[in-house]
This record gives structure tokens, sequence and C-alpha cells, in this order.
């Protein structure tokens, strides 16, 4: 009885086994699932995935993403040009280049700093000139109508002019201990793009300080007429190397004039040299022995690196009146930074220059020399009218009568 059982236990498990083993060979359509349950299995558990898994995404709808494209200025597409109504050319320095100037070469193909069509005026390598010019000239014609342009557009913005007792409230505020926002004016000089963070602080006050520092304090008087040209304001105030520009009383911040910005530096252009192999009037031999001579004269003065250099030019004049060559020591100075004070100096003072050799400017004051009349020292730079009322900025302020009989002061004595 017991023998039998076992037979029939080990029969039905035979025949489990051997029913699994031939369900397992047939194919997906004759499974057990499906004819018990109705099942149908997914695609990714059927076998025919499974001997082709090369195309997992072939059946499915599902669109492919478009790749990422990173913004480019090359798209001129959604790109519009700026345009704007400033009655000037657009350069990267107005104080520390010259339209006058010609230069003999470009350092680079005519790329606009501000991008490839979003200004609507023409790159020369130079400037972006008001007028178009053609595609062969370096610079741009004038237009005679731009200077009476200019003059409406200052007198529109500034109003009436300010009080005595109006100027001194303004540059009390902009005073060290009373506001910490200033703009420095470095070895670049008016940039292109300090017109726009100018414009930035008479958002929120009506007069701003501007520290001027380097190769451009050289020529202040020229800082200051770049400075109320472009920005249409009022230099109310000035000691030394610190300005106080004035927006005017009719500006208004929302109606401020659109001004693109400079992506980047362009290289400045090829300009004739300013050392020659001979001096005009000498020969060879009498040029090297100058050139000698002046390394070897004492030093007028030692330059430091970014300070203030407004009082170089009556030193330099002085110093003619009883030298006929004069060295200033340019020792811890940029090359291109003493280089450009000394062609300041050539146009200003006037002089010849003799060698930049050693960081060290000579120049000679030439054989028909002859001193200025008026002193450098004894003139005072009018920015405003000696009529109207004004701040004397030399250290102190003085009353309304008589800064109204001498004028502004410029502060140059004191240096």
């Amino acid at each position: 009885m017991f023998l039998s059982r076992q037979k029939r236990r080990s029969f039905s498990f035979c025949h489990c086994l051997l029913t699994r083993q031939l369900s397992s060979t047939n194919t997906a359509s004759s499974s057990r699932l499906h004819d018990v349950y109705s099942f149908v299995a997914p695609p990714s558990l059927s076998p025919e995935s499974s001997q082709n898994p090369q195309n997992p995404n072939a059946n499915t709808k599902k669109k492919k993403k478009p790749q990422y494209r990173p913004p480019s200025s090359l798209d001129l597409t959604t790109i519009k040009p700026k345009r704007t109504d400033l009655p000037f050319d657009f350069r990267f320095s107005y104080t520390e280049s010259s339209p006058n100037v010609r230069p003999i070469g470009l350092r680079e193909p005519k790329y606009s700093p501000f991008g490839p069509g979003r200004l609507d005026r023409t790159w020369t390598g130079v400037s972006a000139p008001v007028v178009n010019p053609k595609v062969t000239s370096v610079e741009g014609a004038e237009d005679p109508k731009l200077e009476e342009k200019r003059k409406k557009m200052i007198e529109r913005i500034q109003g009436e002019p300010l009080t005595g007792a109006e100027r001194k409230i303004l540059v009390d505020k902009c005073q060290r201990n009373r506001s910490k926002r200033q703009i420095n004016l470095g070895r670049d000089g008016l940039t292109h793009n300090m017109l726009n963070d100018i414009h930035n602080h008479w958002k929120h006050a009506e007069a701003v300080r501007i520290k001027c520092l380097g190769v451009p304090t050289v020529d202040m008087k020229n800082v200051c007429a770049q400075l109320e040209d472009k920005t249409f304001g009022k230099i109310i105030s000035r000691h030394g190397g610190t300005l106080v520009l004035y927006r005017g009383r009719n500006y208004h911040p929302k109606k401020r004039p659109v001004i693109p910005l400079m992506l980047w530096k362009p290289h400045e252009p090829v300009y004739p040299r300013l050392i020659k192999t001979t001096i005009d009037g000498l020969s060879i031999e009498e040029t090297k022995e100058m050139r000698k001579k002046g390394l070897s004269v004492p030093p007028l003065t030692k330059l430091a690196k970014n300070g203030y250099y407004g009082s170089l030019i009556p030193m330099v004049r002085d110093g003619f009146l009883t030298n006929e060559l004069i060295r200033i020591d340019c020792q811890g100075l940029e090359r291109s930074d003493y280089k450009k004070i000394g062609c300041k100096l050539r146009d200003l003072v006037p002089c010849i220059l003799v060698t930049f050799d050693k960081e060290q400017i000579v120049v000679w004051r030439g054989k028909d020399y002859k001193p200025k009349e008026d002193g450098f020292f004894l003139d005072r730079e009018f920015f405003d009218s000696p009529d109207s009322d004004t701040i004397c900025d030399g250290g102190k302020h003085s009353s309304d009568e008589s800064c109204s009989q001498e004028g502004f002061y410029s502060g140059d004595d004191d240096d």
C-alpha cells in the first residue's frame, strides 16, 4: 500500500517536470498565463525585445528633445541694433585719444566692440562716428549742425545756473565723510562705458564725485571739458584730481540718453613714432650726445605710479627757464604710461622729446624757446562765468560775494 503511493507521487512529479519543459518550449501565444489569465507580457519582458536590444525606442512615439544651443552674438535674427541720438562720435577713450591725430594703421580688422549688429553706427577701427563714413576712410566727416544740437541739449538739461548756496550744499553732500559714491578715472581716462556709470549714479543723487589719477591728470582741463561735453553735466567743484559733476536742473533719469556699451576693449591703432632717429635741426652725432647728456642730468621730479600729475606741466615750464634739458624719473611706471605723458608734454609745454630709455623722459626746450608770458601758476582756470555765484574749492569754502568776484578756483595753485 505504501509503495503504491510512493510510485504515484514520483509519477506525478515527473509528469509536472515534463509539462513544464514542454510549456517553456512553446511560444508566447501558447503560454498558459495567456490562456488562463489573458495576460499580455510588456515589451521589455517579451522574448523579441530580449533578442533585439539594439532598438529599444523603436516602437515608442516620444519625440527627442532638441539639442541645447547657447545664445550666440552671431545670431543676428533676434538682435535689433540700438539707435542713439548722442551728437558725438563714440570712442573707447575720449581724453586719451584725439580725432585730430590720424593713425597710420590698424592692429585688427574693423570689428565693432559694441558687438555685430548691435549699433546703428559703423565702426571705423578708431571710432563710431555720427555721420556714416565710407568703408575706406578712417575718420568720418563732421556735421556742422552737431555743435548746435549739443549746445541746445546742454541748455535744455542744465536750465538755470545754480546759486552759491545750492552749489555749497551739493559739494558738501559729495564729500568723503558724507557719501561713498565715487567714480574712479584711471589710466584709460574717460572711457565710453564710464558715461553709463555716471548716469547710473545720477539716478540716486544730483551730483557725483569723480576721482582722477594717473596719466589723464597731466591735462585736467581736457578731462573737465570732455566730462561736460559727453555727459551734458556741469563741474561745480574741483580740488586737485577730485571733481564734482552736477547733472542739471531739468535732468530726468527716465529720459536719459541711450548709451550702448562696449563689450570689449579695442586694440589701439598704430600712430607715428614719438622718438625719431635724429632731432629736427640736429645731426646724428649731436642727437646722440644730447641723449647721453639728458640721461645724466639730475631728475626734475620722480613720478609715482597712479599719482596726480597736475603740476607737472608748470614744473617743466619753470625748469626750462634755467635748464636746456629736463629729465623726469618714471621708474615703476608702465612704458605705455610714460609714453603718453611724454606726448602730452610735447603738445602742452611745448617741447621736443629726446628719449624714453631707462624709464626716463628726457625733453629739450629747443633752439628758439620763448617762455609764456602768462605763467601757469598765476592763472586760474574758470569753469563757469565769473559773474555767477560759484564755489572756490581751494580747501575752504568762501562766502558767495568773494566767490562771485574771484570765480571758480581750480586748485592747481596749491600743488
